[in-house]
């Protein structure tokens, strides 16, 4: 048996896309870079690995971003996965502004040089491998050029707008 499709006056409507597609849950990473200015970073809940060979991963900043285009222009980023808990990192990192990085301890990542932060699950280094715009987002793929697990905690996850705790 078959869901029902969506009436005409649901289907196009972004309130009703959003709210059943948060019933997908996605990882929580913070994308860092280093900048002319210093380090730059962003939260991201749309990081996936793309390939194994060779190895790239990818995520979508909006196009309204104003952290992506400092990144993308050292065209190297560090992509921090957050762990379970880290609510608050998420947070500092999603808002716009300010120095988000104030205050928190980092250690420069091997490739990249951008900030490692502390008490991750793991940390992926990245050179930009290319940005494909999509819509109100773009797909920005980032060739591994190192990676490394931190803890053995597990990731934060985003679903049905909360960070639930995995057993």
């Amino acid at each position: 048996m078959s869901a029902p499709s969506p009436g005409p006056e649901q289907h196009g409507d972004p309130e009703h896309f959003r709210h059943v597609l948060s019933h997908v849950p996605t990882s929580v990473v913070v994308v860092t870079g280093i900048a002319p200015n210093g380090p730059a970073g962003m939260a991201v809940g749309s990081f996936t690995s793309i390939s194994l060979e060779p190895q790239l991963v990818g995520f979508y900043p909006a196009n309204t971003s104003t952290s992506w285009p400092v990144i993308r222009e050292a065209g190297r980023f560090c992509v921090n996965v957050l762990a379970q808990g880290q609510n608050a990192m998420a947070a500092r990192f999603a808002r716009r502004g300010g120095d988000k990085f104030a205050g928190l301890p980092t250690r420069p990542g091997p490739y990249s040089g951008a900030p490692i932060l502390d008490g991750i699950v793991a940390w992926i280094d990245c050179e930009l491998e290319r940005e494909i715009q999509l819509g109100d987002h773009s797909l920005v793929v980032g060739a591994v050029r190192d990676l490394g697990v931190t803890e053995s905690d597990h990731p934060m996850v985003f679903s049905r707008g909360a960070y639930p705790e995995l057993a």
